[in-house]
């Protein structure tokens, strides 16, 4: 079987497992998370790494318990595309809930919504769209397997007034769709290499490279910033969305980013298990020093 078909037939099958009641598929994806935890030896051990340099003051039997966590929570929302990507609109409303500051979304003042990558990330960006109305844009990076990269935008954009702008076309069209009043859905809390980064505090890490675009980006396009916090729950999931962050962007991108690690964080120790920990995220060193990994 080619790559292609295998792409295929996996995604014919999380669309029929997605028709399962929600806790049989939640069990599955439960089970198949503790069995990665056991199998996935480098990215179980990169998860560890994490927690132990962000967390070193949590005890070690809690930094596993929260990894392990982590692989069926990754787990259970990848199965759940199943039906967030081929589910009736109605089942999708029944699920997923958006709830906080939503008069956020009113009006055309030029907004961006971060959405830092919480394993909920996808059920918080049909939320959105399913609210308003409002041109709805977010950056992506292409897919190699043709397949999964038609799955992954069909999925994205199936609801609401949504555009994926890749990642290579540069800020131009992003800043542009601000301007005119829209919504742009961004995730920049990933180590996304050298380029552009600046290195501020995560957690007990002093040196987290880390992009900047969420200040320049609100700064170009004269825009306000909430966040949107997406929860797994048993029911299926909420997005929470904040107030506009008060006295940002300043003059200082910096400081900026290190202000929005630090609103990550506060969010993150809500819910630590179900943040992205498999991601290297420390992986970019300052100049001189040893990898962490």
């Amino acid at each position: 079987m080619t790559a292609r078909l295998a792409s295929r037939a996996g995604i014919a099958l999380l669309n029929l497992l997605g028709r399962l009641p929600l806790p049989a598929l939640r069990a599955l994806g439960a089970w198949i998370g503790r069995l990665l935890f056991v199998l996935a030896a480098p990215r179980r051990k990169v998860a560890l790494r994490n927690l132990e340099l962000c967390f070193p003051d949590v005890p070690e039997q809690q930094r596993r318990a929260w990894a392990r966590e982590s692989f069926e929570s990754f787990c259970q929302t990848f199965l759940d595309r199943g039906w967030l990507w081929s589910g009736s609109e109605a089942l999708v409303r029944s699920r997923v809930k958006l709830v906080g500051a939503v008069q956020e979304l009113e009006g055309d003042t030029p907004t961006i919504v971060f959405a830092p990558h919480f394993y909920s990330m996808d059920a918080g960006g049909l939320a959105l769209p399913l609210n308003t109305g409002r041109e709805f844009t977010s950056i992506f990076a292409t897919n190699p397997d043709p397949a999964l990269d038609a799955w992954f935008m069909g999925g994205r954009q199936r609801f609401g007034n949504v555009r994926m702008l890749n990642r290579a076309d540069g800020v131009k069209p992003i800043i542009a769709c601000l301007r005119k009043g829209g919504l742009l859905y961004l995730l920049p809390d990933m180590d996304y290499g050298r380029n552009d980064s600046v290195f501020v505090p995560f957690f007990a890490m002093p040196d987290a490279a880390t992009i900047p675009s969420l200040s320049r980006f609100a700064r170009l396009g004269r825009a306000k910033v909430v966040a949107l916090y997406s929860r797994m729950t048993p029911e299926g999931y909420v997005a929470e969305l904040t107030p506009a962050w008060e006295n940002f962007p300043t003059d200082d991108h910096v400081a900026d980013t290190a202000r929005m690690n630090r609103e990550l964080e506060a969010a993150i120790r809500t819910m630590p298990a179900q943040y992205y920990w498999v991601h290297k995220r420390f992986k970019t060193r300052p100049e001189g020093q040893p990898s962490l990994y």
